[in-house]
């Protein structure tokens, strides 16, 4: 299929909350406040289409980060988690809908089940009893949001006239994503979620999970739109790619590797245990695919694939993803502030999408002097540049705690 056929997809690209580094195993910016700021701009400015923040034990809050962001962006949107085992689906509700006007109708939501203990909830719930909670959650919060009142009687979820009173900007709520690779989760997925969202796998691997999906949903007379949770490497040459992945994990130990899987193989998480199959958990055969590799699995939980290779390399990679219904791609790279740049410069372009930093004002050729040229003085502003990031050494954090983004 050509480039033509397909549609520009959306893309989100990572708030590094829980810090962020050059390399794998070895954090280097802690998650200060004003480098969050910077990623969250620099983002904003380029044309991504929204960021997630991530969720877990060592992340800032999602709701109380992306509150403080919204103010200080214009167009980008939030892909915010809320966490059935730690918020009441009556005041989830009334968040969500404040920080939906507060942000001018900006906000997605990532409900997020969890994994057991490597969650820090203090909930003792298996994987079903986790999704039965998720499922009666979200029940109650679609209603709630919807301006019903509700009275519910269920096994985690007890409400008498609850109700939300002030309404989200965007109706009947703000769009749900959800993610998990089990039954349960396909069965809710299939009941309450607009977006149901996967890590990287492979092609084969992805469109059966999506076809379960579609079947659930249309037991319910639904319809699931599909995204997709990866990293990302992009160089201007296949080389430069490959020789950065080999980089990003140089100072991981063979010790930190191994301890890493032993701890995700304990997750719980069916989601966790499909990534560490991928990688083996082992540095031996990462390439995956074409431009996929599993690399990123060995040590850090949750999404643990990266597209890699050249622009032209990764856009048609991504095109494979939307031939089986990915519309949202929600990319990260390490630095992220820096990659961000690197996947509006080269990326966006062999996608067919324009970014506001790499588009000349007025047709002007960009340039790095003020020297005259043969097309006269250059009158336009120079595109926008985030500020040098404040660097700090930062304690490395536990290698194999899974975190559900």
């Amino acid at each position: 299929m050509t480039h033509s056929t397909h549609d520009t997809p959306s893309l989100y690209w990572f708030i590094p909350s829980g810090g962020d580094g050059r390399q794998l195993g070895q954090p280097t910016r802690p998650a200060h406040f004003p480098y969050l700021t910077q990623v969250a701009q620099a983002a904003d400015a380029l044309g991504f289409d929204g960021v997630l923040l991530p969720t877990g034990g060592t992340n800032e809050d999602t709701l109380v980060v992306a509150s403080a962001l919204s103010g200080l962006t214009r167009q980008l949107r939030f892909l915010v988690a809320l966490r059935p085992g730690l918020l009441s689906p009556v005041l989830a509700a009334r968040l969500t809908a404040s920080l939906d006007r507060i942000s001018g109708g900006r906000v997605n939501l990532n409900v997020v089940s969890g994994s057991g203990n490597f969650d820090f909830e203090g909930l003792n719930l298996t994987q079903t009893e986790r999704y039965a909670l998720t499922g009666e959650w979200l029940g109650a919060f679609r209603a709630l949001l919807r301006g019903e009142t509700v009275t519910q009687r269920g096994e985690y979820v007890q409400l008498d006239d609850a109700r939300a009173l002030l309404p989200s900007v965007q109706r009947p709520y703000p769009p749900i994503y959800f993610g998990g690779s089990s039954q349960p989760a396909l069965e809710v997925a299939g009941e309450h979620v607009d977006v149901y969202l996967s890590w990287g796998e492979r092609p084969e691997q992805l469109r059966e999970k999506f076809e379960q999906v579609r079947a659930e949903a249309a037991r319910h007379g639904r319809q699931v739109r599909f995204g997709l949770r990866a990293h990302i490497i992009v160089r201007p040459t296949e080389e430069e790619a490959w020789a950065a992945a080999e980089h990003l994990i140089a100072g991981i130990s063979d010790e930190q590797i191994a301890q890493a899987h032993q701890a995700f193989l304990q997750s719980g998480s069916e989601g966790q245990r499909r990534q560490s199959e991928l990688n083996g958990g082992t540095r031996e055969s990462l390439r995956v695919g074409k431009n996929l590799w599993a690399g990123v699995g060995l040590v850090r939980g949750g999404a643990g694939t990266a597209f890699v290779g050249s622009p032209e390399n990764v856009a048609a990679a991504l095109r494979e993803y939307q031939d089986i219904g990915v519309e949202t791609f929600i990319l990260s790279g390490y630095p992220h502030l820096e990659e961000a740049y690197r996947v509006a410069e080269l990326l966006f372009p062999a996608l067919g999408r324009t970014s506001p930093v790499f588009t000349p004002r007025d047709g002007q050729p960009l340039t790095h002097t003020s020297t005259p040229s043969a097309h006269g003085p250059s009158t336009h502003a120079p595109a926008l540049r985030a500020a040098e990031p404040v660097l700090a050494d930062a304690a490395p954090s536990e290698l194999g705690r899974f975190r559900s983004i």
